[in-house]
């Protein structure tokens, strides 16, 4: 494979650092066609679907994509805004400020926001930092816990998009956060935000995006962290095991997936005579389809129709200032050791240092 073309490059430039948030993805439109090449790139991702390929591909363009993406259309289009896709539009507010915040505590470091699953792409945005002289990246995926089909797809990604590369950036990669003190703090001052407001419910229901049951068993951790997180954020809000639960959501196949399913137990919750239920997605930094539609809406619907009687869910960190302090922290911790403050602050600061030994040694 023929490397791609490098930038013009002068050596001996100063290095420079860039940060590369990366979400999911999202379709380009709420519309059948953007769906199907969307659902296409996610579904065949062999880190998403575990399935050979010579059995899967045939029932994904035979029969998924002529019949998915229009039901997905709609879901989506239930939940777009006139900026566009929820999660879009977060991810971006979420680079942007980080920009802010590291630039606040003295780092000069360019931020840009990436998806796994269209575009922005991964490889454009490491394309752009190359142009800009970036030689320095820490990758920064979006997803507090681990998964093999999340976390190391952007690896993967990363790694694709290298192998095109003669020159390549020093990179780190950020591999998980799911006990991480100011992520906790920033999901669990959000939840007593709301509490503060509309009260405590009977039961806090914790909703993780679910991942096959399979993927446990061969190593995963994702299932372990979802349970950690759920234990460490229950201690922060002083709840009782008997007042939360955490479940997982978004199956999709015929295959067992990690149990317990979150809808199932909300009517289960309802039927046993729970009036109010509040469900926080501690596994999503940013609204998207799977919280704003599949939890909001029909999950929701499936709540009060078994019984219940008020149903509140709990936003996401999104852009809460709590988060990106957070984020900013995180980011500061993984770019340790790397240039990261302007040539003249850099200059002033060595200046300072050599003045104060030259002032020790008289």
């Amino acid at each position: 494979m023929p490397f791609a073309p490098e930038p013009a490059h002068t050596h001996g430039q100063p290095a420079r650092t860039g940060v590369l948030l990366c979400n999911l993805g999202t379709p380009d439109e709420p519309t059948a066609p953007a769906l199907r090449r969307y659902l296409a790139q996610f579904l065949g991702d062999p880190r998403v679907v575990e399935i050979p390929r010579l059995l899967w591909l045939p029932i994904l363009h035979g029969i998924i994509l002529r019949v998915r993406p229009a039901k997905s259309a709609a879901k989506y289009a239930s939940i777009w805004t006139p900026e566009g896709s929820p999660l879009m539009v977060w991810t971006e507010k979420q680079s942007k400020l980080l920009q802010g915040w590291l630039g606040e505590a003295g780092h000069a470091v360019r931020v840009r926001h990436a998806m796994r699953y269209g575009q922005p792409s991964i490889a454009s945005q490491l394309d752009a930092f190359k142009a800009e002289g970036v030689d320095r990246i820490l990758i920064l995926p979006a997803y507090p816990q681990y998964s093999g089909t999340t976390t190391a797809s952007i690896f993967d990604d990363v790694a694709a998009w290298g192998r095109r590369q003669r020159r390549l950036p020093e990179l780190r990669f950020v591999n998980r956060y799911h006990d991480d003190p100011g992520y906790l703090d920033a999901v669990a001052r959000r939840v007593e935000a709301h509490w503060a407001e509309h009260g405590r419910p009977d039961q806090l229901v914790m909703s993780f995006h679910g991942v096959p049951e399979r993927t446990l068993q061969l190593g995963d951790p994702y299932h372990c962290e979802c349970h950690k997180t759920a234990r460490l954020l229950a201690e922060r809000l002083g709840l009782r095991p008997d007042r939360y639960k955490l479940t997982f959501q978004s199956r999709f196949g015929k295959a067992r997936w990690l149990e317990p399913y979150t809808e199932p137990t909300l009517v289960a919750l309802a039927r046993a005579g729970q009036q109010r239920v509040d469900v926080v997605c501690p596994g999503f930094t940013s609204d998207c389809l799977e919280t704003l539609e599949e939890i909001a809406q029909e999950a929701r619907h499936a709540f009060l129709q078994a019984g219940g009687k008020a149903f509140h869910y709990i936003p996401c960190v999104n852009d809460n200032p709590v988060w990106i302090s957070a984020l900013s922290a995180l980011a500061q911790r993984h770019l340790a050791g790397w240039p990261t403050h302007p040539p003249d602050a850099a200059a002033a600061a060595l200046s300072r240092e050599r003045a104060l030994a030259a002032g020790a040694e008289r």
